[in-house]
């Protein structure tokens, strides 16, 4: 499993799953047969942007909402959006981003990191990517979660 893969195993567990430790969510991803380390775990958290919240009198971790993104995957997509990208247009679920020549990997990437709800993938060119939006959130919503990300 690759590190976006597993960041949004992390996403989902932390929402269906009182998670007070890195122990219990090591524990919770090798129940889902995949064996990572507390260290990992760690770095995941930081990376989603997950903070510790007290929810009826008990600490767990929380991620942010889609309102106010935080971490290093929503940094790094800030970053790449604002940089590399010249326009976002939609049709469908389909949201087709322009990008600087050599760079629509490097958006995609980012994408694929960044946990935003709505999103199913990406594909890359050279100058041009794909984001596929799932049904519920429509490629409209996404294209301005992309849009309000990248103006920072």
């Amino acid at each position: 499993m690759n590190t976006a893969a597993r960041r949004r195993l992390v996403r989902r567990l932390l929402s269906e799953h009182t998670v007070s430790s890195q122990g219990d969510l090591v524990a919770l991803l090798r129940a889902e047969s995949h064996d990572v380390t507390q260290a990992t775990v760690s770095r995941d958290l930081q990376a989603l942007g997950a903070v510790k919240s007290r929810e009826g009198g008990r600490l767990r971790y929380v991620l942010p909402d889609e309102t106010g993104p935080s971490g290093e995957a929503y940094d790094h997509l800030a970053r790449s959006l604002s940089e590399f990208v010249e326009a976002i247009t939609v049709s469908a679920n389909v949201i087709v981003v322009r990008t600087s020549p050599g760079a629509a990997h490097v958006v995609a990437a980012a994408i694929d990191a960044a946990p935003l709800d709505g999103v199913l993938g990406t594909i890359a060119g050279d100058d041009t990517l794909m984001v596929i939006a799932d049904e519920v959130s429509g490629g409209r919503v996404v294209a301005s979660r992309l849009e309000k990300i990248g103006a920072g």
